[in-house]
């Protein structure tokens, strides 16, 4: 019997749908609503017991209330072809005296007898694919700008890091190595004119021990002495 032609109970929804995963256990719920003033019971059958598994399976529900039943499908080595189900389900409800409980309850109240109105109601299974994780967000992008856009300016910023790193260490080492070389330098220079003034120094003394004999060595001291007085100066720039 289709829904709108049913009268004792609300079955929602009317298809039994299940995340499928393998190796799993996969539960669903029905809602059966009771809008009349009867008691209801109800007996849920299927066409694969050994599969199924139904909580509760026989029930009463009461005026103007609902039940749940939940229906799990055991964990399943292999994946039918092309996700398609044939298992389906039969829900039966029929009106039950005032005070019945779900212990009262017998196949019996089931047959189809003059004068007892059984309805009937099929439920198909269909296969869901299971749900997808939500795709990993990139920490630390900032909106309008791509990872790899943010992931280039941290190479570029890096590089330019390692570039000066190692740039500064030669530059300080040229600059070390031009000192030193005038250094060097200004000491040849000076260690060739100190060489010259000595020269010279030794040349004049032997002129005028030559020229002048004994009386020059007043003169030839003073002379020493202005020497020695430049090559003092000398020393000290």
């Amino acid at each position: 019997m289709s829904s709108t032609e049913q009268e004792l109970l609300d079955i929602n929804p009317l298809e039994l749908k299940f995340p499928f995963e393998l190796k799993k256990q996969i539960s669903c719920s029905l809602q059966l609503s009771n809008k009349t003033e009867n008691h209801v019971a109800f007996k849920v059958k299927t066409t694969n017991p050994k599969k199924y598994c139904v909580r509760p399976n026989t029930g009463i529900v009461l005026p103007r209330s609902t039940c749940d039943v939940i229906v799990t499908m055991q964990a399943q080595k292999e994946a039918p072809a092309d996700m398609q189900c044939k298992d389906k389900f039969l829900l039966q409800s029929v009106v039950a005296s005032a005070g019945t409980s779900p212990k009262d309850i017998t196949q019996e109240m089931f047959n189809k007898e003059p004068g007892r109105v059984v309805e009937e109601c099929k439920l198909r299974v269909i296969y869901l694919p299971p749900p997808q994780p939500p795709s990993p967000v990139t920490e630390g992008s900032e909106e309008g700008s791509s990872p790899r856009q943010s992931l280039t300016e941290n190479d570029s910023q890096n590089g330019s890091e390692l570039t000066r790193t190692f740039l500064e260490p030669h530059d300080k080492s040229s600059e070390a190595k031009s000192v030193i070389y005038r250094l060097t330098e200004e000491k040849t220079a000076f260690l060739h004119h100190s060489n010259r003034l000595r020269q010279e120094l030794e040349l004049l003394r032997r002129d005028i021990g030559k020229s002048r004999g004994g009386g020059a060595s007043f003169m030839f001291i003073i002379i020493v002495g202005l020497i020695g007085v430049a090559l003092g100066y000398i020393l000290k720039s």
